[in-house]
């Protein structure tokens, strides 16, 4: 419940933000890019995706309701968020935090995130050798850690996770219950499925407040697991998967 009503609160946000556009002199209906190797203080839209070229600075941020954002390898800026749309980041990009609603976030290789990755409706991915300084989360989708390492927490209320090729999450890895929505009676949802990989590590607490499928490999590291399971309950496994 808690995690949906920050998403809210992040949506409301942006929105209000992107009302004043035509006072920012940004654009409504088109697209924007920032072009290569260029400098920028931002970029804002409402019905049209922003594009980053590679090696461009962006001093500002970059945001927009309806449209995806492209980060183009080497590029460095401020936050990124987007409602409707994806946000996809290639390799070499230094941002400070990444943002969607309904959409996907894909993180290619050695990235880094000084802040937070944040989405509701949608998968996140992040590729070895990539750093998120604080939390990752969303509510819905899953999260596909391939040799990262996470600052923060990872957690989310429905969707899969999984730590694998040696990933690091220092903090905790948290699924929370489902919220009560419509009549009061708790979701139905199937249940997440939480795997911690050969050679990964959760530095923290796996923290369940509903019932996983819980996999954890015979070389990987974890602090414990708390709430509804415990670490018993755990299926460990060798090999690459379960």
């Amino acid at each position: 419940m808690a995690k949906m009503m920050t998403k809210t609160a992040f949506t409301v946000g942006l929105l209000v933000l992107l009302m004043a556009v035509p006072a920012l002199g940004a654009t409504i209906n088109k697209s924007v890019r920032i072009e290569a190797g260029s400098e920028s203080s931002g970029a804002t839209s409402v019905n049209g995706s922003i594009t980053i070229g590679e090696n461009a600075v962006v001093t500002g941020d970059v945001n927009t309701v309806n449209g995806a954002i492209r980060i183009d390898a080497g590029a460095k800026l401020r936050d990124a968020s987007t409602v409707n749309g994806s946000v996809s980041v290639a390799e070499g990009v230094r941002a400070d935090s990444l943002s969607t609603v309904n959409g996907s976030i894909k993180v290619a290789e050695s990235v880094t995130v000084d802040g937070d990755i944040d989405a509701v409706n949608g998968r996140i991915s992040v590729a070895r050798g990539s750093a998120v300084a604080d939390d990752l989360s969303n509510v819905n989708g899953k999260i596909a850690l391939t040799g990262a390492e996470i600052g923060g927490d990872v957690s989310t209320v429905s969707g899969d996770i999984d730590v694998v090729g040696g990933s690091v999450v220092q903090g905790n890895i948290i699924v929370e219950e489902p919220s009560n929505w419509g009549f009061g009676k708790k979701s139905k949802s199937r249940m997440p499925r939480i795997v911690i990989g050969p050679g990964s590590s959760v530095k923290g607490m796996i923290e369940l407040e509903r019932k996983v499928d819980l996999f954890i490999s015979e070389t990987a590291e974890v602090g414990g697991v708390t709430g509804v399971m415990s670490l018993d309950d755990a299926v460990r496994f060798s090999g690459d998967s379960p």
